[in-house]
């Protein structure tokens, strides 16, 4: 049985992982921000919510991670796949020409280095594992082949996330780890509106699939509906 972490769980598209990972049978472990909206999301998993622990961790905080690598450094001892899906899209985003470094600045602490610095933290943890995989939840708006002008700090902090992914796959790639980014395109979400085209379950899709069912050799690329994309 694989066990999965998923940051940012209690809504969106985390909370769509965590459910489509419980339905595969995986043991799922809910990072939130808050405990107690993190039980509330659990608990509207109804029967699902069984495969399913909560625990705190804000990636933007090195403490709060090196907390939760400890624990599960106790029990159980062991990741197979880590869902980095925690993220920001700041209101006061704009053109690289005119953004505030202090929203470039906040918006890099959560979506580039919370991944990097959950990564770093459980390092261990996935080596454990006989084939461990990491997702990091990217987007088409950090892609360099279709960079287009206006909210800089998002895309910025995107491309920048992509980097990691393919740093981070040539490095682990003789410890029999997977690292993949992917898009799920314009989802239904607190972020992404109601005018987005796409429901959470398609957002999901392709992170469980990398997270359970893609072959383990694919590593190191970026995805969109279970379909490799160009950076």
């Amino acid at each position: 049985m694989a066990l999965a972490l998923v940051t940012g769980g209690n809504r969106g598209i985390g909370l769509e992982a965590c459910r489509q990972l419980a339905e595969r049978g995986a043991q799922v472990i809910m990072g939130v921000r808050d405990l107690a909206k993190g039980q509330a999301a659990k608990a509207s998993l109804g029967a699902l919510a069984a495969r399913v622990t909560v625990e705190q961790v804000a990636v933007d905080d090195a403490a709060s991670v090196t907390g939760l690598a400890q624990r599960l450094g106790r029990a159980p001892g062991r990741l197979d796949v880590l869902i980095n899906n925690a993220g920001v899209f700041d209101k006061r985003d704009a053109a690289a020409s005119a953004v505030a470094t202090e929203v470039v600045e906040h918006t890099f602490r959560t979506n580039v280095l919370g991944p990097m610095r959950m990564i770093q933290a459980l390092l261990l943890l996935l080596r454990s594992s006989k084939s461990a995989r990491i997702i990091n939840l990217s987007s088409g708006m950090g892609a360099l082949s279709d960079m287009a002008a206006g909210y800089a700090a998002y895309r910025m902090s995107k491309t920048a996330l992509n980097a990691l992914t393919a740093t981070l796959a040539s490095e682990l790639a003789t410890h029999r780890i997977a690292v993949n980014s992917m898009c799920p395109g314009w989802v239904k979400t607190d972020m992404g509106g109601p005018g987005a085209t796409r429901s959470v379950g398609e957002g999901a899709d392709t992170a469980v699939w990398l997270a359970l069912e893609a072959d383990q050799t694919l590593s190191g690329k970026f995805w969109r509906d279970r379909a490799e994309i160009p950076w």
